[in-house]
């Protein structure tokens, strides 16, 4: 007896892949790439090695398809570890890397790991720059598996496929072989993201790991003997009044005595240097027409050397690298036009100029701000600035910020008083604002700021 209860016609040329496990390529619903998931039991590793003048250690096994990496540093809570293959073999090269950033989160005490690819040395602005996977097309691939804080130490163990189906975003780890590795520890920015590190915060020769190493331990050290890092003095803020014609140019922000121990909020390497001076406090007079000369940088291919300048009521900026309902909640007062469609464009990106160091950084060295600009020099490109006339309006805030359009955290404040007010009154805004406006300044800092006002209104009458 014969009956057909349905049949499938495969076609002679369908390309059937092979049986899962058969071959490296793992699916992506094979694991679950969260960084929220764990695994356990944590198994032990038998490889450890030292990074950044042993400051931090890496420890592995292989695992099959995986390799199981816990990395440990001494951190505070705002900061995260990184650790992965470098983008360049043979060298420690940012641009190119693969790498995994791990923290821990205090606000609801979890502990991450996060995929990281790094096609620039820019912030993410969702398509380049050193960016989570996640932000730009790709998947977290790694796996949590535990976390821990004790005595000052931050750990956190993770395991990541030695392949992925992602071209561009993952590279290969080998086991036939050594492959350069690179280790950085740096400061969290508002979305829990990598920000710039320090110089001395990333590695800087050449480190190799044969990943399909047994017993390569070579940790010597216990990382609760770290000491603290030194505390640097921060430079005087500076203080801009009585002008109405300023330059905008790009330049350093002066380690851990600049644009961090200024104001408060992490960096990524990269100032507004007003009137040549690191981000200054600037005074404006509501109903009076100032005009900025930008030299910030006007290829919008070239994410770390883009910086159009605008006014806006955000402490970050960054509104080009915004949601749509984020930008909502910024007010921009100057430097961002719309188009016949209802999108966004700035309007001030002039030629690219920026301080830069005649040698090494040297703001570690300097113990005033004048002093590190003795150790810097100015290069720009071809081409013209771009001019940015604002006429501060009756209803403009007291208070309200100079930034870069493309990147978060490059600016800082400017202090909008109305002509003829009194020194007294201009004192008392400034103290109702001051546990904001000095957020991260020293006692001394904020001290030498309110002189400099002093003096100009003293001179002003």
């Amino acid at each position: 007896y014969r009956h057909n209860f349905g049949h499938v016609k495969i076609p002679q040329d369908l390309d059937v892949p092979p049986a899962l496990g058969q071959t490296k390529i793992t699916p992506p619903w094979w694991y679950k790439p969260t960084s929220s998931t764990t695994e356990a039991p944590e198994d032990p590793v038998t490889n450890c090695r030292d990074f950044l003048n042993e400051r931090m250690q890496v420890s592995w096994r292989l695992k099959g398809e995986y390799v199981q990496i816990k990395l440990s540093a001494v951190l505070r809570e705002d900061q995260y570890m990184a650790f992965g293959l470098s983008g360049e073999e043979g060298r420690a090269n940012m641009v190119g890397g693969d790498v995994v950033v791990a923290y821990y989160n205090a606000d609801n005490k979890t502990f991450h790991a996060d995929d990281y690819f790094m096609s620039a040395t820019s912030q993410c602005d969702g398509h380049n720059g050193v960016c989570p996977d996640v932000r730009i097309g790709g998947k977290n691939d790694v796996i949590l598996i535990s976390g821990e804080r004790k005595n000052g130490v931050t750990s956190v163990t993770y395991k990541r496929p030695l392949q992925t189906n992602e071209m561009i975003n993952d590279r290969t780890i080998p086991l036939d072989r050594e492959t350069s590795v690179i280790a950085a520890i740096g400061p969290l920015n508002s979305r829990r993201e990598a920000n710039a590190h320090a110089i001395p915060d990333k590695s800087e020769e050449d480190m190799k790991i044969d990943f399909n190493a047994v017993d390569d331990h070579s940790c010597v050290s216990s990382l609760t003997d770290v000491p603290e890092d030194p505390s640097l003095k921060p430079w005087t803020p500076a203080v801009i009044t009585q002008a109405t014609m300023f330059t905008a140019r790009i330049g350093p922000t002066g380690g851990k005595r600049g644009y961090s121990a200024i104001t408060g909020y992490p960096s990524w390497g990269h100032a507004w240097y007003i009137n040549d001076l690191l981000i200054p406090e600037l005074y404006v007079e509501r109903g009076q027409k100032y005009t900025f000369v930008v030299e910030g940088g006007d290829d919008p291919t070239k994410s770390s050397r883009y910086h159009p300048f605008y006014i806006t009521d955000s402490p970050e900026g960054g509104y080009g690298q915004r949601t749509e309902s984020e930008q909502r909640r910024q007010r921009v007062f100057a430097g961002v036009n719309v188009d016949s469609e209802g999108y966004p464009f700035p309007s001030a990106a002039g030629r690219y100029c920026e301080w830069v160091p005649k040698t090494i950084d040297r703001s570690s060295e300097s113990v005033t701000f004048e002093d590190y600009m003795k150790t810097l020099k100015l290069d720009c490109q071809s081409g013209e600035p771009a001019y940015l006339n604002w006429t501060v309006a009756q209803e403009t805030p007291d208070l309200v910020y100079y930034q870069s359009y493309s990147q978060s955290n490059v600016g800082w404040q400017i202090h909008v008083v109305n002509p003829g007010d009194s020194l007294k009154n201009v004192r008392e805004k400034q103290k109702k604002n001051s546990g904001h406006s000095l957020r991260g300044c020293s006692h001394r800092s904020a001290l030498y700021s309110t002189i400099f006002v002093v003096v100009y209104f003293m001179l002003a009458r």
